[in-house]
């Protein structure tokens, strides 16, 4: 090893006065410059039931009205609608997507209602991943999709979590910054809502989901941070309507009984939410879902496609090295594939032949069966065709016998007839005469 490459494996860092202002520490001033000039964007997940006031706390949390189409309850899937807004406030520009899940929990069958919701954040994170693998890429003017923060919307029942929100919650705690909102936060008494808050966090602990925790290693936001983290689950109440509060105009919302003010701190937590969302965290949010949960994504799909860092021992890799062994093992992947796929065909064509020579023979031995039957069949119509003739010979004998009989007595009653009609015109005649000669002899 020469004395170069020790030196270039252990270099010693030399501290210099300078005798005079050189200008660099103005690159804060560069990169300030910089970033307002491309402008920024935040990308916000609201999940919750329909009907939850995700919507309007959007509206409530960018003093805006925001474009949204009326979903019903009667989803019988869950998919996303994304929507993407250009704000501006003061020089800053902002390009704001507002991610909504339609028909979460609204299904009879809630078992993979967050399946959706974990599938386009991957898709999200591989989308820049594609982006980052081009050859020729260029992130600084590629549309961020991914997903910083998750607005998880709880309903505010008073008594604990329900598995959906467990579930989902585990699920996301590894892709996204998960910070949990109790919503429509006046529907609860303040006890029961103290009270509810202690109970989730129980539960979230001891069924292990992370949420997002605000940031306290920076010393400009280490109190406010840490207080605000005692607050989670923030009770949140979403309003667009103003309502006049002595001498001013509020967001509130009126009920009978009284009004409850949006940016009071006494009623609800939406400026604690307001505060560390939007003023004071938003860059870290950022900054989290690509360090860390972009960062996980990235590494799992690079470790599946055969990359890994070398180690401190030995040689650092080559990606033309990997790519070879890549491609030999696709291929020895593929063969095999091909392999299996062929004596599976070879596998089922012998079936086949067998299942069809089985069906011959059953059709052969139902052919014998119908044979047989009709054989039997023809016999026994052959059978009574027999005895239908003699039947009707018999018949015939005996209709002619009548015949016979029936012309004999027909005969013997017209002689008897005639012989009849004969002897009386015979007296007939004799008493004629008779008559005739007794009146001769009395003249």
């Amino acid at each position: 090893m020469t004395s170069r490459d020790t030196d270039l494996q252990s270099p010693e860092k030399r501290t210099l006065t300078l005798s005079g202002h050189v200008g660099f520490d103005s690159l804060p001033d560069q990169l300030v410059s910089k970033s307002v000039s491309l402008g920024f964007c935040f990308n916000i997940l609201c999940v919750g039931e329909t009907g939850i006031g995700k919507s309007t706390l959007m509206n409530t949390l960018f003093n805006t009205t925001f474009e949204y189409e009326e979903a019903s309850h009667y989803q019988n899937i869950v998919y996303l609608r994304p929507r993407t807004y250009d704000l501006q406030e003061s020089n800053v520009d902002l390009k704001l997507t507002i991610v909504d899940t339609v028909g979460f929990g609204d299904q009879v069958n809630k078992e993979e209602s967050y399946k959706p919701i974990v599938d386009y954040i991957d898709c999200q994170f591989e989308y820049f991943l594609q982006e980052e693998l081009k050859i020729k890429r260029s992130l600084h003017n590629y549309l961020d999709t991914r997903i910083h923060v998750c607005l998880y919307f709880i309903s505010p029942t008073g008594h604990s979590l329900r598995s959906l929100d467990l579930v989902t919650m585990k699920k996301l705690d590894s892709k996204v910054n998960i910070i949990p909102l109790i919503a429509k936060a006046d529907t609860i008494s303040k006890c029961e809502l103290n009270k509810f808050k202690i109970k989730i966090m129980s539960e979230l602990v001891s069924n292990g989901v992370q949420v997002y925790q605000f940031p306290t290693d920076d010393e400009a936001v280490t109190e406010i941070n840490s207080s605000m983290n005692a607050h989670l689950p923030l009770a949140v109440v979403g309003s667009s309507e103003e309502v006049k509060v002595g001498n001013k105009q509020v967001r509130a919302r009126q009920y009978p009984w009284g009004v409850v003010q949006v940016e009071n701190e006494n009623h609800c937590d939406f400026v604690k939410l307001r505060e560390m969302l939007i003023r004071v965290n938003m860059e870290d949010l950022r900054e989290q879902t690509h360090s860390r949960h972009y960062e996980l994504y990235r590494r799992c799909k690079l470790e599946e496609m055969g990359f890994k860092d070398s180690d401190t021992d030995s040689q650092p890799f080559s990606l033309q090295d990997v790519y070879v062994a890549k491609r030999r093992e696709f291929l020895a992947e593929l063969q095999r594939s091909e392999e299996d796929m062929r004596q599976m065909f070879v596998t089922k064509v012998k079936e086949t032949e067998a299942e069809l020579k089985e069906r011959e023979r059953e059709l052969h031995e139902r052919f014998e069966q119908l044979k047989r039957i009709h054989q039997e069949e023809k016999q026994s119509l052959e059978q009574k065709r027999r005895e239908l003739e003699e039947e009707m010979n018999s018949f015939s004998r005996r209709k002619v016998a009548a015949e016979t009989l029936q012309a004999n007595t027909l005969q013997t009653s017209i002689t008897h007839t005639i012989k009849k009609d004969k002897d009386k015109r015979n007296i007939f005649s004799l008493s004629s005469a008779l008559s005739f000669a007794t009146e001769g002899n009395v003249n």
